[in-house]
């Protein structure tokens, strides 16, 4: 294996490069940034060298190989880590978190969807029932989470790190949203996001 740095293809406003990023802070792995100009219509061709998808975040590892999506991504840096322990081993924990992985993903992905439609498509070409369909995914998703908050507790693990990027987004692009109606869930976010690893990866005000 080669001793070069672990570099990652970033955008500062993607939720899924800052759940990378909150995953390497917690193991304590370094990660160089590497900045581009990654589009969901004109595409760097940088990160399509790399990766066909052309999407952020795309990882060089140590070998120079390129290892990408966010889940991928996650689960080698807490593979290759020292202490390895954001991805619990054995059920019914690590079910657990995978499905609130998976959840966090899901919201983020139709909010970003959401997002596309306001900003990159022409403005005569939206539709709204289409954009409507994705915000009841973020809708039903927090709901969700708000049902699921007690089993949170403490745990620092790919499915407390993942809800909390998610809310974090949704803070960034769609702060109207009123998510903290959910008061359980805006109270663990509220602690949650006090720790290290998401002060210092927060999202820098479009």
């Amino acid at each position: 294996m080669n001793d070069r740095p672990l570099q990652v293809y970033f955008s500062p406003y993607s939720p899924f490069v800052r759940k990378v990023l909150v995953c390497a802070a917690e193991l304590g792995i370094a990660i160089e940034r590497l900045p581009c100009a990654a589009h969901p219509v004109t595409r760097d061709q940088a990160i399509v060298a790399l990766n066909p998808l052309g999407k952020v975040p795309t990882l060089l590892n140590s070998d120079g190989e390129a290892l990408y999506d966010s889940r991928v991504i996650c689960e080698y840096l807490d593979a290759t880590s020292a202490n390895p322990h954001l991805f619990p081993i054995q059920s019914p924990a690590r079910w657990q978190s995978l499905r609130e992985q998976a959840l966090a993903d899901g919201l983020l992905e139709a909010a970003v969807l959401m997002r596309y439609e306001q900003v990159v498509r022409p403005e005569e070409l939206r539709y709204q029932p289409w954009y409507e369909g994705q915000h009841a995914k973020v809708i039903s998703s927090l709901d969700q989470f708000e049902a699921w908050v007690p089993d949170f507790g403490e745990r620092v693990d790919i499915g407390t790190i993942s809800v909390a990027c998610a809310l974090g987004y949704l803070d960034l692009r769609f702060p109207g949203e009123g998510w903290r109606s959910r008061e359980n869930l805006a109270a663990w976010y509220a602690s949650f996001s006090e720790r290290p690893s998401m002060s210092g990866t927060r999202h820098p005000q479009a």
